[in-house]
Formats: structure tokens, C-alpha cells, sequence
């Protein structure tokens, strides 16, 4: 006689959903473009094996999403190199940012009386999640400079303008920063204790301005104030930044006032150096952003 069939036991828990699968798959994805996206804003152009390399993923997983988005065109191909690139699409996204808060544009002729102003290379900068992120820049003619590509990201503690917006937010605010950032140490001068660098904000917050003294990069310095809007609040930071053999001590504070007058938006009383009339190079916020480093030309 034939045994009954035994009906299928019925699994535990709440049965896998095929769309929760494919959702998860395009989360991934998409996050797998974005990491790739950002690679390639930072190397410039990369083959596919580097790329691949830097993200952490295989090549072959790293061609997918940059071939949707080679699609799209936020990246480009060139065959002649076997190189990616960032493509139009991506800065058309990112101007989006420019148009939508204004800084930039209000910025830009601050930078270009400070460089009129002192023969030195002008910034501009913003906090944001902890970081300082220069969104444009204009060049001295001289041939050493400071050079800081427009979307370069770096540690707050260790700049003039991320000093000087660290000292216009309250001290939760900084705490919260260091500790998800912390201190580290690039040059025997950075503050790399937080006594150290609370003390340097209440003197910041007392003057008005800030001195990167050769705390990133040895031998260069930056003095940095800070730009307010209509109710009191810094939204941006400004600097001149240069080699510490032409930001002597007596020089600094002489171009310190200068720096906070351009922020505060008072009249200039100083002719153009010589340096300063070819009028420097302009590097505005862009899809090609690259790692700050100090560059001597």
C-alpha cells in the first residue's frame, strides 16, 4: 500500500521577499558606483585594474556599475589609454551644489582682492562632517605655493580655516568632531592634544583670525578668517596660504588684517603688489577633486 505523501514542512520566520533581493542588489550596486565615483574624483583617471585595486573590489564587479554609469555619462572611457575618467554628467550634478548655496560666488571676489591685496594664493573653504572642504582657489603668480584642488577634503584641526570654524561652533560640537576624527599628527607643530588645540580656538575666537604655523605641511602657513551671513553665523572660511620663508612674523600680522578686512567686507586701502597684477590662476569647485597635497612649482 502506498505511504500518504507527507506534506512539505513549512519553514520558520517570513518567507524571502524576491523584491526585498533585487532592492538590496541595486542598494549595493548603487553604493558600489558611488565608491567608484569618488575613486576616480580623486585619482584623476584610472585603469580599470587600479581603480579596482583602490575601491577593495574585482574588476570584474568594478565594470558593472562603471559601465551604467559610462552610460549615463557621469564616467567617461578612453580607448586609446584604457583609462576611466569623470564625465560631464557628474559635473553638471555637482555645479548643482554651487547654484544651490551661492558661496562660491560670493566668495570669488574676496579671493581676488586678497590676492591683489598680498601676492599670495587665496582660499576658500567650508566645514562640513567634520571636515574642511575647499571649494575654490586663486593662485599667486610666485612660483611656490600652496595648492589645494577644489573639493579637497582635510583635517580641520590642521588648517587656518578648519581651526577657524572649529572655534565658531560650540564645544560639543568640536568634541564631537575630535572624537569621531581625532588629532593626528602631520608636522612636529600640529596640535595633536585637544588641551592644546582648545586653548589655540580661545585665542582664535579672541583675535579673529587663525594661523595654520606649518601644522600640516612643513614650511608652508595659511592665515584664515571667517565669512558671516545675515544672522552672525561663519558658513565659510577664507585664507592666503604660501611658503613660511614669505609669512614671517611681522608679515603675518600685517596680513592678518588684511584677511579679516576681505572677510568683513571693508574697502582695501593697498595697491596691487607686483606679484599679484597677472591676477593668479582660478580653480573653482569641479568633478575632478583630488587629495590636498602641497605642490612646489
Amino acid at each position: 500500500m502506498d505511504k500518504a505523501a507527507v506534506p512539505e514542512k513549512r519553514r520558520r520566520g517570513r518567507p524571502r521577499s524576491t523584491f526585498v533581493d533585487e532592492e538590496t542588489a541595486t542598494v549595493r550596486a548603487l553604493d558600489r558606483g558611488i565608491h567608484l565615483l569618488r575613486a576616480l574624483a580623486t585619482e584623476g583617471k584610472a585603469t580599470l585594474t587600479d581603480l579596482s585595486l583602490r575601491v577593495g573590489m574585482s574588476a570584474s564587479t568594478a565594470h558593472r556599475p562603471l559601465t551604467t554609469l559610462q552610460k549615463n555619462e557621469m564616467v567617461e572611457f578612453q580607448e586609446t589609454t584604457q583609462q576611466w575618467l569623470v564625465g560631464v554628467e557628474a559635473y553638471r550634478v555637482g555645479s548643482a551644489f554651487i547654484q544651490r548655496n551661492n558661496l562660491i560666488e560670493v566668495g570669488l571676489h574676496v579671493l581676488r582682492r586678497l590676492v591683489e591685496d598680498t601676492g599670495e594664493t587665496a582660499n576658500l573653504a567650508i566645514a562640513d562632517k567634520g571636515d574642511v572642504v575647499f571649494l575654490a582657489q586663486i593662485e599667486t603668480p610666485n612660483p611656490i605655493r600652496a595648492f589645494f584642488p577644489p573639493g579637497t577634503r582635510a583635517h580641520m584641526h590642521a588648517s587656518g580655516i578648519g581651526k577657524m570654524l572649529l572655534a565658531e561652533m560650540g564645544r560639543h560640537e568640536v568634541d564631537v568632531i575630535l572624537r569621531e576624527k581625532g588629532l593626528p599628527r602631520f608636522t612636529a607643530n600640529t596640535l595633536s592634544s585637544s588641551n592644546a588645540l582648545l586653548a589655540e580656538l580661545d585665542v582664535i575666537r579672541r583675535r579673529g583670525w587663525s594661523l595654520d604655523d606649518e601644522e600640516r605641511f612643513a614650511g608652508m602657513r595659511c592665515i584664515a578668517a571667517p565669512i558671516y551671513d545675515a544672522h552672525g553665523k561663519a558658513v565659510t572660511g577664507i585664507s592666503i596660504s604660501g611658503p613660511a620663508g614669505r609669512f614671517s612674523d611681522a608679515r603675518v600680522s600685517e596680513m592678518a588684517v588684511k584677511v579679516k578686512d576681505a572677510a568683513a567686507g571693508k574697502p582695501s586701502d593697498t595697491r596691487p603688489t607686483a606679484n599679484s597684477r597677472s591676477g593668479g590662476e582660478l580653480r573653482a569647485m569641479g568633478p575632478s577633486a583630488r587629495n590636498g597635497e602641497r605642490q612646489q612649482r
